[in-house]
C-alpha cells in the first residue's frame, strides 16, 4: 500500500509495537502505514476503509479480524495487540507512544552494549514482552555490571540470563511462536 500513511507507523493499528520489530530495526519494513515497503494486510485494509487510525477506536472492535491474529508471531511478537491497544486506549495514545519510545531506548541499549551479533531478536522479544519496571531493573543491573573492559559475550550472556530471569518471573516464555508448518497428506495442528 504505497499510499497509505499514518502519523505514528511505529504502533500499528492493530496493536503491534512497530518499532520493537527487527524488520523495522533493520530498516526492511517502515512500520504499519511508513509508506513504501508497507506490507498491506486485512487490518490496514479495514482501517482505510472505517477511517480509523487504531482499531481499538472502531466500533465492531475487536471484531473477527482479531480472530486467531495474536496465536502466531511473525517477526514481532503478537501476543500483546489487544494489551498494548487496551493500555493505548486508557493512557492515550500520546502516553502509549512515551512508553514505546522509552521501551526503543531500551532496546537500543540493549543492541549498543550487549548484542553480540546474535541477540537482536531476543532482545527485540524481551523488550515487547517484560514489563517496564523488569526492563529498568535489568539495564541498571546491566549497566552496573558492564564495565568497558567486559567482553562483549560476557555481557551478551548476562543480558539474556537477566532478561530471562525477569521473563520467567513473569510466566512469559521469550521465543517467538511460530506456526506449525503443514505437511503434505497430515493435517496441522490446528485440526486442518
Amino acid at each position: 500500500m504505497k499510499d497509505y500513511r499514518r502519523e505514528t507507523p511505529r504502533f500499528a493499528l492493530c496493536g503491534l509495537n512497530c518499532a520493537l520489530c527487527p524488520m523495522q530495526l533493520g530498516g526492511y519494513c517502515p512500520g504499519c502505514g511508513g509508506g513504501e515497503g508497507h506490507q498491506p494486510c486485512r487490518f490496514t485494509r479495514c482501517a482505510k476503509e472505517r477511517r480509523i487510525e487504531y482499531c481499538c477506536f472502531c466500533e465492531a472492535y475487536p471484531c473477527g479480524e482479531y480472530r486467531g491474529a495474536a496465536d502466531w508471531d511473525s517477526f514481532v511478537t503478537h501476543q500483546n495487540m489487544l494489551r498494548d491497544l487496551a493500555r493505548a486506549k486508557e493512557i492515550g495514545i500520546p502516553a502509549y507512544l512515551a512508553e514505546l519510545d522509552e521501551r526503543a531506548g531500551i532496546l537500543r541499549w540493549l543492541l549498543e552494549h550487549c548484542n553480540d551479533g546474535r541477540r537482536k531478536n531476543f532482545f527485540c522479544l524481551a523488550v515487547n514482552l517484560l514489563d517496564l519496571p523488569q526492563l529498568h531493573a535489568a539495564v541498571k543491573q546491566l549497566s552496573a555490571a558492564n564495565a568497558a573492559d567486559t567482553p562483549l559475550p560476557e555481557r551478551a550472556a548476562k543480558a539474556v540470563s537477566l532478561l530471562s530471569r525477569a521473563a520467567a518471573r513473569q510466566g512469559i516464555l521469550l521465543k517467538l511462536r511460530k506456526r506449525p508448518k503443514k505437511t503434505a497428506g497430515r493435517p496441522s495442528e490446528e485440526g486442518d
